[in-house]
């Protein structure tokens, strides 16, 4: 099954490290950049490098390539197992080629989309080799584009990442952050419309998301119950195209997308 969950832990709190392993998240990522204050940028990285030297593995987000962080936190990269080196902030992809070069080889690559510019150059952004996901940084993008609603003022930018993931052979997207820590409803409706849109991951701030996550981004029993009846209704047709099913017509984009759900399961 692919990362659904990426569960976001600032790199200078340490004592939150093991807690984000156990929260049921499929992918934690210990944070170097926004949520680390500038003068604390050393001690988290020093965190992170015990982290990986007393066998822990995260995925690790590096600060940006214009910042005076980026060369130390690319070293970083190689100190340990790392499951995914993420970027924030893709918007150039020579730039972005130069940070999967940096990136120890069989290390997934993420490009964080968090401008407009990024959006705009999106499809460039997911071509580039070494690339294998892109994640939608949803607050930072409001900001940059002067967009201050979530729902329909994003459609256009996340239809954008879902269609380039899927042009440049990429897995789906990583949807940005529900900022909403106690409203479990808001939640749960944001997750099921980034599935809805072709997202197949979403980026957590609190290990209490984690789990709603997981949920509203997985099969469910009906579901996968469908998928089985029209892979069987289909290897019974003796290779014909549609097939007829409970009153419907199962064409061949219809029983693919069921295979693939029973699939990713396994």
């Amino acid at each position: 099954m692919s990362t659904r969950s990426y569960l976001f832990v600032p790199g200078d709190r340490p004592e939150r490290f093991a807690k984000a392993a156990a929260s049921g998240a499929d992918g934690v990522i210990l944070d170097l950049e926004d949520g680390v204050l500038p003068e604390r940028k050393a001690m988290a990285r020093e965190s992170i490098r015990e982290w990986f030297a007393a066998g822990g593995v995260a995925s690790v987000r590096v600060n940006g390539t214009g910042t005076e962080w980026y060369d130390e936190d690319c070293r970083l990269l190689h100190a340990g197992k790392v499951c995914a080196a993420v970027l924030p902030k893709a918007e150039d992809a020579s730039l972005l080629a130069d940070f999967v070069s940096r990136v120890p080889e069989g290390v997934p690559v993420i490009a964080v989309i968090e401008s407009a510019l990024g959006v705009w150059r999106v499809l460039e952004l997911a071509s580039v080799p070494g690339v294998t996901r892109l994640a939608f940084g949803s607050v930072d993008f409001q900001l940059d584009a002067g967009i201050e609603g979530e729902g329909e003022a994003l459609l256009y930018a996340r239809s954008r990442l879902v269609l380039a993931s899927a042009i440049a052979g990429l897995v789906p997207p990583i949807d940005g952050v529900t900022v909403s820590l106690d409203d479990t409803e808001k939640l749960v409706n944001d997750v099921a419309t980034a599935r809805q849109l072709g997202f197949g991951a979403k980026l957590c701030i609190h290990p209490n998301q984690v789990e709603w996550v997981n949920k509203g981004l997985s099969a469910s029993e009906s579901e996968l119950a469908w998928a089985k009846l029209v892979v069987d209704a289909a290897a019974g047709s003796d290779g014909l195209g549609a097939i007829r099913l409970n009153g419907k017509l199962i064409d061949r984009p219809v029983i693919e997308r069921a295979r693939r759900m029973l699939e990713d399961v396994r």
